[in-house]
């Protein structure tokens, strides 16, 4: 499998390709911006994008997907109970004084347990809400990518609308702190982590 790390955005988001060498073909997880960058390196690999995952709906995880979008014929995966939030992407870029095309209506919802596949490439789908009512986390063996719900010594932000802290602290402990104690954690901003270190070291978890 090809992983690669981007990070894009005006809010430095990490933005994640995984490809399949067998068939040429690439999910996009997270693309918060730099669209031409991430159509290039798709580009350098000589794959195909099929899917693209939203971990959730805020606007600085979802600035390229209107145009690798229009560049190719991948599908919009957001969990059902953040497609408020995406419908006002635009805007809430706005209001921050940024510009993000609006992505269209997803092509799928997500639930809790779903498989996404593109290739030899099996992810898992977690519902972890607590920053966002629809957060999700994807698991595969070995690694999750966890979008804004755990951070490097930290968590998401909760306040938000739609955040609530204890919904978030329940979300790490019941879905990614079940995880095996080495499982890599790809986070949506800043270094990546593992499961166990964030157990015995995240001062935000008792």
């Amino acid at each position: 499998m090809i992983l690669q790390t981007m990070v894009v955005g005006p809010l430095q988001t990490n933005c994640f390709l995984l490809g399949c060498e067998k068939e040429r073909v690439a999910i996009i997880i997270d693309p918060g911006g730099n669209a031409d960058d991430i159509l290039k390196v798709i580009e350098k690999h000589e794959l195909e994008l099929k899917i693209i995952i939203a971990t959730h709906a805020h606007f600085d995880h979802l600035g390229a997907v209107a145009k690798l979008m229009k560049e190719s014929e991948a599908k919009l995966y957001v969990h059902k109970a953040d497609w408020a939030t995406l419908e006002r992407a635009e805007r809430s870029a706005a209001s921050w004084g940024m510009r993000v095309e609006q992505p269209p209506v997803p092509d799928f919802e997500m639930e809790e347990g779903d498989e996404i596949t593109a290739g030899t490439i099996t992810l898992k789908v977690l519902h972890t809400p607590g920053h966002s009512p629809g957060g999700i986390s994807l698991s595969m063996p070995g690694r999750v990518f966890a979008g804004d719900t755990l951070f490097y010594r930290s968590i998401g932000r909760t306040d938000f609308p739609g955040g609530d802290f204890d919904t978030l602290i329940n979300s790490i402990k019941t879905k990614l702190f079940t995880l095996p104690d080495d499982t890599i954690v790809h986070t949506g901003h800043g270094p990546d982590t593992r499961i166990g270190d964030e157990k015995k070291h995240n001062p935000f978890i008792d």
